[in-house]
């Protein structure tokens, strides 16, 4: 068996900058790495390539790679001008992320700010957004990994059905292993997804916690209620060679405690 890709996502390490970051991720044991868009472009420029292979290079110095960028897309746009402008954002983010080395764009659907979109045009506008990034990621040569995150997208059986709809290879999911119960599935439901959607994955968020909403709280990993050993086994069967990356929202962030602990867990068990 391959040596297993253990990484960690940046964005919620209290105290670090990012070579901060990379330094003490290293120093646990990570190797990978998932970013924001913002880590390597500044979100106006147009050399978004040059500066993403500057931020390549900083992490190669503490033997990091980047395993996906999380685009900060926002597909659920009441005003269509706007919509357009998302999906041509899209486009050049699509462009550049290869510069930081991965092919793999962590994709939200939609946020819905401010309530401006009724709950019934969700999946249409949705649908209709991802065939048309369909028609350029190929050429662009990335793969988009659509998070179950907030509330627009946190069903396993309906990012399935937007994957098949939309029909393009290139169209998978970053599986968060808490969203789910967070939203307020039950543990059962969660496994099917783990099922149902292991074949269709491309990155993974590995994350532990307990409780649903207001109740939600985070833990290290393997110190929740997830059935984490379940979704690593319908990973593991369908062949996964991605990413097994950590992401911590418990008690114990200063410092990368919590990180550890998680490094640890996945040690063990990927």
């Amino acid at each position: 068996m391959a040596t297993a890709k253990i990484g960690v996502i940046h964005y919620n390490w209290p105290g670090y900058d990012l070579e901060g970051f990379a330094r003490r991720a290293s120093e646990i044991g990570y190797r990978y790495c998932e970013l924001m868009i913002n880590d390597i472009w500044d979100g106006v420029s147009r050399d978004g390539e040059r500066t993403a292979e500057q931020t390549r290079r900083l992490l190669e110095k503490y033997n990091i790679q980047v395993s996906a960028v999380a685009a900060g897309n926002d597909f659920l746009q009441a005003d269509p001008a706007e919509l357009k402008a998302q999906i041509e954002r899209y486009r050049y983010v699509c462009q550049i992320i290869p510069a930081v080395g991965t092919d793999i764009v962590r994709t939200d659907g939609g946020w819905n700010r401010n309530n401006a979109v009724p709950q019934d045009q969700w999946d249409g506008m949705m649908l209709e957004s991802f065939k048309q990034c369909a028609e350029f990621i190929e050429a662009a040569g990335v793969r988009i990994a659509l998070d179950n995150h907030g509330v627009s997208t946190n069903d396993g059986d309906w990012q399935l059905s937007l994957i098949e709809r939309v029909g393009s290879p290139r169209l998978g999911v970053n599986l968060d292993t808490m969203n789910y119960r967070w939203f307020g599935h039950e543990l059962a439901k969660i496994d099917h997804f783990f099922e149902i959607l292991a074949p269709h994955v491309f990155h993974t968020h590995m994350k532990d916690g307990t409780g649903s909403r207001q109740d939600y709280r985070g833990a290290a990993l393997g110190a929740g209620e997830i059935h984490l050993d379940y979704a690593v086994k319908c990973l593991r069967g369908v062949g996964y060679d991605g990413a097994w990356t950590a992401e911590y929202e418990g008690p114990e962030p200063e410092g990368g405690v919590g990180y550890q602990k998680c490094f640890q867990w996945l040690q063990a068990h990927v």
